[in-house]
């Protein structure tokens, strides 16, 4: 049975995305070797399945259906920069979201029932946009410098109102995401 790489996503709003490239650009200023999401492609994760069945879509689509009848829109405000796994140990780059509480509550509830699909539970839910991958350590006091100014950046609010059921297809220049279904709130 043909398998997809799929995960559930929140888009980020066009009007946000100059901001947060200001922010990329100020890392590029850096001669660090980071690899930087594209524009196109930022989205905050719900969930990441990993390679899915298709003919387990409908029943995924179902369950997502179910969990977001129950949530109207709701806000968000994008802000502030940080490390994963930590500012001393870059991995991960990142922009964070305030007041995710809405937030948490619909990906508690999706994990809970996509437990119950055989998925395994998220460890601990982090609501972040990644916007790079550090590759190696070069630099690493410039960046991590770079990202304590960054701490308190706001970037702005943005509205929820759908999530996305994406397929990711990945190539040698990048990820390919195209979306499988929405989910209005």
């Amino acid at each position: 049975m043909p398998e997809i790489r799929a995960f559930l996503a929140i888009d980020l709003d066009e009007d946000l995305k100059p901001k947060i490239n200001k922010i990329i650009k100020n890392f590029k200023e850096i001669d660090a070797n980071i690899k930087y999401v594209d524009l196109a492609n930022l989205h905050l994760t719900l969930k990441f399945f990993g390679d899915i069945d298709v003919d387990g879509i409908d029943l995924l689509s179902r369950k997502i259906s179910d969990v977001v009848s129950g949530f109207d829109s709701f806000n968000i405000k994008i802000m502030g920069c940080g490390a994963f796994p930590n500012k001393n140990h870059i991995k991960v780059i990142w922009v964070g979201l305030e007041g995710d509480k809405v937030l948490k509550d619909l990906h508690d509830k999706l994990d809970v029932e996509f437990k119950k699909l055989g998925f395994e539970a998220d460890k601990k839910f982090s609501s972040h946009l990644t916007i790079g991958r550090m590759k190696s350590a070069k630099n690493k006091n410039e960046v991590k410098s770079q990202i304590e100014s960054l701490e308190n950046f706001e970037i702005g609010e943005m509205t929820v109102d759908r999530i996305i059921l994406k397929k990711s297809t990945l190539k040698p220049s990048g990820p390919i995401y195209e979306d499988i279904k929405v989910f209005e709130l």
